[in-house]
């Protein structure tokens, strides 16, 4: 590769207008275009393997203290180089300045400077040039346009000399030294990335369905740990780019996914938003992976320590496992490959070694259920069909980061992916997603009677969590999803089973918010959804109805304590974001989110607070202001509800601080919405927490409770015993796995 900027060669045609004005909204592209910094941002030239120099700072500077010094050129093309990809966009107009100047007292009594773009590859254009005299500054002063046709994918701007293949014939005259000062590149930026905030209210005030509105998740498995549920996700969102003018975005790509969206919940309904986990990519707790998929949560005692397991699929060749101190981390991995992989024993016939789900028996014993993807095309085409034999069960070593012994075949009927199994009075269950049939199963085959149609989720029932023959089929358990939503929001299921409060619930996901955005044509982000799951006598499950409704909330919130301003029970027009730090509700070691881009009109809700018979007296809220004139007011029951409460954000703009506001008439259990307003067209501020103050006569009541079994007559009891250190009564409820 060779610059095209040939001695005495005209400025590209069509890319110089020299008398046309600089963009509006302009802005300096270059970095450090002074040299006051040294030569930090510069390096030289690299784009042919020939090009070589030496670059410095210097003092002989045409204005202030520095400029840069280039030496030992080895091209006409080395020369100081800066990176503008990016910056710069094809169609638009910039204009350059710099200064320049060469001393070389073997030098020629003129020189003709370039100043030269690299766009990749071969492709160099010249941008402006100067003929500078021998010792004296010279000044690049032009404008160049790029044209609409030019990928700038890679734009990298450089001062040359006029190109020729032999300048060592004459380095006096082709590679002499020069100093470089005083650069400008001036003109509008690319637009900003467009805004992936989901301005409509996705989740509607008095449903439960989807569990968020404010971003998407997918392939959602339940896990529960110290009276919380954590939703373990594919980040949807991660792709989500939506068109400006039309607000439609591209199609979902799994490609590009290498994060864990999680949220977590003590009621149901109120979920907290914890942002994502950055588990695969260069940057990854794992980066010999590049796809995070489908995870799966469990805890196990290890060595005496509760450690907490996350397993995903690396895309569909293989599958990982990484390793926390908590349900929020931190994170960091074992493995320095994959733990499910082409050479896991008896996974050879596996299409897809991905969908990881652990299971932690009563035992102790770990336990993976994995795989998918087309049958086996030595099987005859009805049985690729009805018994394709692509997932996989394998026990996991003591450790949960390794694997034992082979993996057996789970015989599930229709089969193509999402196995997951949990534990219900002995018995095991599994339950997949079942495939739509076409080449890869068959061809056009028919279903045994039972079996489940396309994009269904079927189950087993087994007394031992690693023998799953076909004889174990129990039925379906969830139609399609659209059968339930319509229109746009078919198409294949990743489902949970977790057990919380004695009940047990069914998670899935459904482009149901994505519908909300765009109507019936989805481009297949989906969000999380649960319904409750119900027992027949015999141990079989009643097949799930999917709704809007969801499952009902467990418990009130409660709000005298600090809690993050990233929970809420529906939402409009918002977005979160991780910030520095650690959490102010769960801990140093846990991340903190804001929430952000709040503009005027905007809202978050929580659903069924309980302020108690006495109430509450005032709200304070942890805020940055970002503008001046904001405001949150309090309201109940309704986004339009009577104020009870106003929150004046006037505190110093960029800077964090906490805002308190009394509250009137604010008892018993509502819903609360958090209303904001400000100048329109602003990002008003940003949230990190709240925390309610009881009235007066509302206390803390010190209360003890402590509960032993014990065994009468052949039969166990759970004897609790509670104390009030208070004058005032309270109210005990006990919750077991067998009622309240």
């Amino acid at each position: 590769m060779t610059a095209i900027a040939a001695v005495g060669a005209m400025l590209a045609a069509g890319l110089v207008a020299t008398s046309a004005p600089a963009q509006a909204a302009e802005e300096n592209l270059i970095v450090n275009g002074g040299f006051e910094a040294g030569v930090a941002n510069w390096f030289v030239n690299n784009g042919n393997s020939t090009d070589g120099a030496t670059l410095s700072a210097t003092s002989d500077a045409y204005a202030g203290s520095g400029a840069a010094l280039v030496t030992g050129r080895a091209t006409t093309g080395s020369g100081p180089m800066q990176d503008l990809s990016g910056k710069v966009q094809a169609g638009q107009t910039y204009a350059l300045t710099a200064r320049i100047k060469y001393e070389n007292e073997a030098g020629p009594a003129t020189k003709q400077f370039f100043a030269t773009m690299h766009y990749g590859g071969s492709t160099y254009t010249n941008l402006v040039s100067v003929v500078a005299t021998k010792g004296q500054w010279a000044q690049f002063n032009g404008t160049f346009t790029i044209p609409a046709s030019q990928n700038v994918s890679t734009a990298r701007i450089f001062f040359e000399t006029p190109w020729t293949s032999t300048p060592s014939t004459d380095p006096a005259l082709h590679l002499m030294d020069f100093t470089l000062d005083d650069v400008s590149v001036i003109g509008a930026p690319p637009p900003p990335p467009p805004s992936r905030t989901i301005e409509v209210v996705g989740k509607l005030p008095g449903e439960h369905n989807p569990l968020i509105g404010h971003k998407f998740g997918a392939d959602a498995f339940g896990f529960v740990h110290n009276g919380r549920v954590y939703l373990y996700m594919t980040n949807d969102t991660q792709g989500y780019a939506p068109d400006p003018v039309t607000g439609i975005s591209p199609s979902i790509n799994y490609g590009n996914i290498n994060q864990i969206t999680l949220i977590s919940s003590e009621d149901l309904v109120n979920w907290t938003d914890h942002g994502e986990i950055q588990v695969a990519g260069p940057n990854g707790v794992a980066p010999f992976t590049g796809n995070s998929w489908a995870p799966g949560m469990a805890k196990k005692t290890v060595n005496g320590k509760e450690k907490f397991f996350l397993y995903y699929a690396n895309g569909g060749g293989s599958s990982n496992v990484i390793t926390g101190d908590s349900p929020l981390g931190p994170w960091t991995s074992e493995r320095t490959s994959t733990l499910i992989n082409g050479s896991t024993p008896g996974a050879e016939d596996v299409a897809w070694k991905f969908d990881p789900a652990p299971l932690v028996d009563d035992d102790g014993q770990g336990y993976l259920y994995f795989g998918g993807g087309p049958a086996s095309t030595s099987m005859p085409a009805a049985e690729r069909f009805n018994n394709p034999k692509n997932i996989r069960a394998i026990r996991l070593g003591d450790d949960m980061v390794s694997t034992q012994g082979s993996a057996v075949v789970v015989d599930t009927p229709v089969s193509f992916e999402a196995a997951q199994v949990f534990k219900r009075q002995g018995k095991y269950y599994l339950s997949y997603s079942s495939h739509f049939g076409g080449a890869d199963f068959g061809g056009n085959q028919t279903p045994l009677p039972g079996y489940p149609g396309g994009g269904q989720i079927g189950y087993l029932i087994s007394d031992d969590p690693m023998s799953w023959p076909k004889e174990t089929y129990a039925g379906v358990l969830f139609p399609n999803q659209s059968q339930f939503f319509g229109a746009g929001t078919g198409g294949n299921n990743h489902q949970s089973v977790f057990e919380f409060g004695g009940r047990y619930y069914f998670t899935y996901h459904a482009p149901t918010l994505n519908k909300r955005i765009n109507g019936n044509t989805t481009q297949g982000y989906r969000s999380p959804h649960i319904q409750e799951l119900t027992f027949n006598p015999d141990g079989t499950i009643q097949q799930v109805v999917g709704t809007y409704a969801g499952v009902d909330q467990v418990r009130d919130f409660n709000p005298y304590r600090l809690f993050e301003a990233e929970t809420f029970g529906w939402s409009k027009g918002i977005a979160t974001a991780k910030v520095d730090g650690g959490s102010a509700q769960f801990g140093t070691s846990a991340p903190n989110l804001v929430v952000r881009d709040i503009d005027n009109g905007d809202w978050t809700a929580l659903s069924s607070v309980d302020f108690g018979t006495a109430g509450a007296a005032s709200v304070t809220a942890k805020v940055r202001a970002l503008a001046a004139g904001g405001r949150v007011q309090v309201r109940l029951d309704d986004v339009a509800g009577p104020v009870v409460g106003t929150v004046e954000v006037d505190t110093p703009v960029g800077e964090w601080a906490e805002v308190t506001a009394a509250l009137q008439g604010v008892s018993g259990v509502h819903d609360v919405y958090f209303t904001y307003s400000g100048p329109a067209g602003a990002d008003l501020f940003e949230l990190d927490s709240w925390k309610f103050a009881a009235a007066t006569g509302q206390p803390e009541l010190p209360v003890t409770a402590s509960a032993q079994t014990r065994c009468v007559g052949g039969r166990a009891y759970v004897a609790v015993q509670a104390t009030n250190g208070h004058t005032a009564p309270v109210d005990i409820t006990l919750e077991t796995a067998y009622g309240t």
